[in-house]
């Protein structure tokens, strides 16, 4: 799960299928046979697959993600060998289970920080470069701060920077509201020569975006909320960030089942990408190994009444890549027949929340209400977890993760989610259990996201109640927790 809203730059690239013949991984050993499912559960509707979705065979999966990742420089980012055995595996286990399986590959510009250095006189700070930032100099950019004002859209605007001189200056501005690159466009319009976003959080600001090789104009970057006060007040600061961006290619992972209406398309996806600075195992590994668990128990050939299409997408880390690009690439008609789509990004946080996208808006924070029947996928997921004795807490569609292109083209969306880097109030630590005052997931990011990180429990619950939500829609997208159909369906996608 990325932090930032933004998308990154990409093209488009050829679709091939993938091949599953092979006996080694791209790991340099022999290939682990997928997690084998002797025969499809009988019965593949919410119960069925709820039932079937076990926390055993998802901790198998996660297993073989963290084996690939160990022998891969311990991470499975895009455009690595880490990722291509990530996907070798996924592939092999849907094409063992029956599945036609496509990779469709994409083009993207894969960034990469060295050196990373801030210093105000002769204290040294620390500084993480956003995606995409130029470099600067190789002795740096020294030059005079210009704090932007404390508002409530801090350098979200021109105007923010009246009566200052930001000519030459390093701009020291909040996070909130407004992506990094529009904070870092508006500085270099008046003339900055650098950015500088302070977390509006404790700790530090990493794996920030400026979303692309188009919008970035300038060297940025985020420092911690606890050097922010000592940055913004230096009269002089001194940056220096060796950058680089190159063109690379990774692929998506698309199988649907043989059976089930084409013009009732559930689709559900996660991303199979992780961060370079760790294996990915809660983020994604876990929402990963749920969907493929419930796409192997399901079978390609259930009895359904929908079809059911399992993706897992490339590149989110770096901005929604992947499952932006799948989405630009669909016709006016695939649009239509997809009736909605399914999130899964991080589901066994080690201190874990037990929360639903929020599709009505009804916590009334942040972005609006999803697409029209994005309020009845959150009561389905909802309904299912309290079946399990759990209250669930709404969680905002912030655009963190990959609902925010299918949102964008007016497509319902909804799923679980156990929280990344947000921190638990004491009323959920009181609900649910943990440690309050803390992140949901104190490893996110990092090299200690591993299979000895993630909250078993948690994963379970939130594993079996994918295979619900994924089920019942498999066997009607209709009824009181429906979405549009037909005539129904269009009038809301155009009213978006």
């Amino acid at each position: 799960m990325r932090r930032m809203t933004l998308l990154a730059s990409f093209a488009v690239g050829a679709l091939v299928l993938a091949g599953c013949s092979s006996s080694a991984d791209s790991s340099g050993g022999e290939k682990q046979p997928a997690s084998a499912v002797s025969a499809p559960v009988s019965t593949p509707d919410g119960p069925g697959l709820a039932d079937a979705v076990t926390g055993d065979a998802v901790v198998a999966h996660l297993a073989e993600l963290e084996r690939i990742a160990g022998n891969n420089n311990g991470n499975r980012a895009a455009g690595t060998s880490g990722y291509d055995a990530s996907v070798d595996y996924v592939v092999g286990a849907l094409d063992a289970a029956g599945f036609d399986v496509e990779t469709p590959e994409f083009e993207f510009d894969q960034f990469t920080a060295d050196t990373q250095l801030l210093s105000a006189g002769d204290r040294q700070l620390s500084v993480d470069a956003f995606t995409y930032s130029p470099p600067t100099p190789g002795d740096g950019i020294t030059a005079p701060v210009v704090a932007a004002p404390k508002d409530d859209s801090p350098g979200c605007e021109a105007t923010d920077y009246d009566g200052l001189d930001v000519a030459g200056a390093i701009v020291v501005v909040d996070r909130g509201v407004c992506p990094f690159g529009a904070k870092q466009t508006v500085a270099a319009d008046r003339g900055a020569v650098a950015v500088i976003v302070v977390n509006n959080e404790p700790g530090p600001l990493d794996s920030g975006t400026l979303g692309g090789t188009e919008v970035a104009k300038i060297p940025s970057g985020g420092v911690s909320q606890e050097d922010g006060p000592a940055v913004a007040a230096a009269p002089e600061l001194t940056l220096t960030l060796a950058t680089e961006t190159k063109k690379t290619k990774s692929r998506n992972i698309v199988a649907q089942t043989k059976t089930g209406d084409s013009a009732n398309v559930v689709v559900a996806g996660a991303h199979l990408d992780s961060v370079p600075e760790g294996p990915g195992i809660n983020d994604n590994g876990s929402g990963t190994a749920a969907v493929l668990e419930t796409a192997l128990q399901m079978g390609a050939e259930p009895a359904i009444t929908n079809a059911v299409r399992f993706t897992f997408w490339g590149a989110e880390e770096l901005g929604l890549i992947g499952s932006t690009k799948y989405t630009e690439g669909l016709s006016a008609e695939d649009k239509a027949n997809i009736a909605l789509y399914l999130n899964f990004d991080m589901i066994g946080s080690h201190n874990a929340g037990y929360l639903a996208y929020d599709g009505d808006d009804s916590d009334k924070v942040g972005s609006p209400a999803g697409p029209v029947g994005s309020d009845a996928i959150e009561r389905v997921f909802v309904e299912r977890l309290q079946q399990e004795g759990i209250a669930v807490d709404g969680t905002d569609f912030d655009g963190r993760s990959d609902y925010g292109p299918f949102i964008e083209v007016g497509i319902p969306a909804g799923g679980v989610f156990s929280g990344a880097d947000e921190t638990k109030t004491p009323a959920q630590a009181d609900k649910w259990g943990g440690t309050a005052e803390e992140a949901f997931d104190q490893n996110y990011h990092t090299a200690e996201d591993t299979l000895a990180n993630v909250d078993r429990e948690a994963l379970a619950k939130n594993a079996s109640a994918i295979g619900f939500g994924i089920g019942t829609y498999a066997q009607s997208v209709e009824g009181s927790n429906g979405v549009p159909v037909g005539v129904a369906r269009t009038t809301a996608r155009t009213e978006k």
